[in-house]
């Protein structure tokens, strides 16, 4: 470990990067794996790296270093720092004892990943990182096997993402679409069952779908909901009934009540 005691040491300044700073736009929409991600925590950073993935840089709490130090200490530069330098660096009121930086993995393209999913979630327009990051562990704790997101979607391992995740966006495969109706056509195409989730009246109650060999389940926006050619696209359009007075749960909601329903 290098011990530091001075947040503005300029060895520590990637952890100060935001996420644009660690993943730019083009980065995050190529399936290369150019670019940074951060991880959070011992259970996350830990998953990371049982997920292979490669780390660049640590941080951890000098008095209390976490039993992973070592793991990553054999593998990239480990800074160790007191409480006060690792918050004012993480911008993290109470600070993690370790936080890690890592080289983003190699992306699958979203044709390849739908035609090898038997469950699969796909995210219109979900822009909160929290919602995707729900959505991913609701995805896998139900058996679900894969994720594509729009252009217009949070990015699975942005920090608030990967942290509500619990580090699990890691171990569900995921890609990334600039065409969502298109792909869902083409999924239909292959016999996949598509169920669009929507609160419309006219909508298909989500418990009188049966489930098939394959299926897909398309989130959309919580403002605007999915686009209309994407629900064209899909085989159902489904909502999920609810009580007088309440017309929709939210996206990360809807999508475990829906992952549990149809579930493999």
């Amino acid at each position: 470990m290098i011990l530091i005691d001075d947040p503005d040491d300029d060895r520590l300044a990637p952890f100060r990067l935001n996420e644009r700073g660690l993943t730019n736009r083009p980065q995050r929409r190529d399936d290369g794996g150019d670019g940074l991600f951060m991880a959070e925590g011992d259970l996350v950073v830990q998953r990371a790296l049982d997920a292979g993935c490669v780390p660049a840089m640590a941080l951890v709490d000098a008095l209390r270093p976490p039993a992973l130090t070592q793991q990553l200490a054999g593998r990239c530069e480990v800074f160790a720092g007191g409480e006060r330098l690792r918050a004012a660096v993480t911008k993290l009121g109470m600070p993690y004892t370790v936080v890690a930086l890592f080289q983003r993995p190699l992306r699958i393209p979203a044709a390849e990943l739908a035609a090898n999913c038997r469950r699969l979630v796909i995210a219109e327009a979900v822009d909160n990182p929290v919602n995707i990051g729900s959505i991913v562990r609701n995805a896998l704790a139900m058996g679900w096997d894969g994720l594509v997101v729009d252009a217009t979607s949070a990015d699975p391992l942005a920090r608030r993402a990967l942290r509500v995740s619990m580090g699990h966006a890691l171990h569900l495969a995921h890609a990334r679409t600039t065409d969502v109706p298109a792909l869902v056509r083409s999924l239909v195409q292959q016999g996949v069952v598509v169920c669009a989730l929507t609160p419309a009246a006219d909508a298909v109650p989500l418990d009188t779908i049966a489930p098939a060999d394959r299926m897909a389940l398309l989130v959309g926006s919580e403002r605007a909901g999915l686009t209309q050619q994407a629900m064209h696209a899909a085989t159902h359009r489904v909502c999920i009934p609810m009580h007088t007075g309440v017309d929709s749960l939210n996206a990360a909601a809807a999508s475990a009540v829906a992952c549990w329903q149809l579930r493999p």
